[in-house]
């Protein structure tokens, strides 16, 4: 597909990007990326039915969202987050999203694509949907991974002290507790695996300083970009939808 910068923030030097995001990502400097959030296809659209709004609705996201095989599934994951690593800074970090559906698949493939894992987030929905089988435990948890370069040279950027004052004046912990995203946040359209923004709002402040810059890879309805324009962190936000980039635009301009 061909690539244009859909949107661009002159004030800020930031942008958004329609475009294959393993294309772009081989034409981004090297080492120029300061943290990437990706929150990369689950790979959970397999015809199934869930619970939203008290109604049965169907699991399938979108072509974006199948995949034919593990194989297939591990391959993507390794082949994205290879060509992210080479966009990283030395002491830059990645932080990836993800539920049972694919993390086993990226922890591994950060590991062989040569990253150490930092952290292992636990994010708790408090309103998580119902089990509408019944015969499984509701799934109220995805989690979050926090990696930088395997390399004893790097130092990672950790805000402990904000980190700390957020929680009270206690070390922050690995699982965080919060809502769904609100429907204040999807008021100018919905995005499937939409993220809500308090949960964006904690792993930038934690792991970036102002005007650092901030990749998102497969950017959605763009909340890594709304909260990074909100910390005075400039952003790159790819996707090769050009509604889910529309969306973003009108979160950004109205943020």
């Amino acid at each position: 597909m061909r690539e244009e910068v859909y949107y661009f923030d002159k004030e800020s030097g930031s942008a958004l990007v329609l475009a294959d995001t393993f294309d772009f990502l081989e034409k981004i400097d090297e080492e120029s990326i300061d943290m990437i959030f990706a929150d990369p296809p689950y790979f959970l659209s397999n015809d199934g039915i869930s619970c939203s709004g008290g109604k049965a609705v169907s699991v399938n996201k979108g072509e974006w969202d199948k995949i034919d095989s593990l194989e297939a599934k591990h391959e993507f994951n390794r082949s994205w987050i290879r060509l992210a690593k080479r966009t990283l800074k030395p002491n830059g970090t990645i932080w990836i999203s993800g539920s049972l559906h694919n993390i086993y698949s990226v922890g591994m493939a950060l590991e062989q694509e040569g990253f150490k894992i930092l952290n292992n987030i636990t994010w708790q929905k408090i309103n998580p949907p119902p089990n509408l089988s019944c015969r499984y435990f509701t799934h109220s948890t995805e989690t979050v991974l926090w990696a930088r370069k395997n390399d004893k040279k790097a130092r990672h950027y950790y805000n402990y002290d904000l980190m700390k004052e957020r929680n009270g004046g206690k070390q922050m912990k690995d699982v965080w507790m919060g809502s769904l995203t609100p429907l204040k946040e999807k008021k100018y359209g919905k995005h499937p695996t939409q993220k809500p923004e308090y949960l964006l709002e904690q792993i930038i402040l934690s792991s970036t300083k102002e005007e650092d810059l901030v990749l998102d890879p497969f950017v959605g309805s763009g909340t890594t970009c709304v909260v990074a324009k909100k910390l005075g962190r400039r952003y790159i936000g790819i996707d090769q939808e050009k509604d889910y980039l529309d969306l973003a635009i009108k979160r950004l301009q109205n943020s």
